[in-house]
Parts: structure tokens; sequence; C-alpha cells
């Protein structure tokens, strides 16, 4: 196999793997599917990561995040 199609594969998993974590976290259903909102909110997101607050939200949701994985 190429390294061009190794890379592709990768990226494609990785990808999969992202959008499961939407699925997972009930933002599809919870957004009725509308990819407008959900794009906006994953926008809002960056933008808390990148303000004054960054840390403390990177903190809070990876917090969140590992009880939450550790409840499956």
């Amino acid at each position: 196999m190429r390294t061009w199609q190794v890379e592709r594969r990768k990226r494609t998993r990785r990808l999969i793997e992202l959008g499961g974590l939407v699925v997972q976290a009930g933002i599809v259903e919870l957004t009725g599917d509308d990819r407008a909102m959900i794009f906006g909110a994953l926008l809002w997101m960056a933008d808390k990561l990148q303000s004054d607050q960054g840390e403390h939200a990177r903190s809070l949701w990876a917090a969140k995040g590992k009880q939450a994985f550790g409840d499956d």
C-alpha cells in the first residue's frame, strides 16, 4: 500500500472516531441533526479555548470527558 493511502486511511479513521464522539454525546439528537448548529457550537468551543478562560475550560471539559468514558 502506498504512503498516501496509509495516511488517507488514518485520516478517515480519525474523522470517523471524532464523528462518533458527536453522536455518543447525544449532540445529533439534541440539535435535530442541524449541522450548522453543531458547527457553530464547535466554533464556540474553539473561541473559548483560545480565550483567557481556555485553560479552565480545557481542564473542566477533560475531566467531564474522562468521567463519561469511565461510566461507559
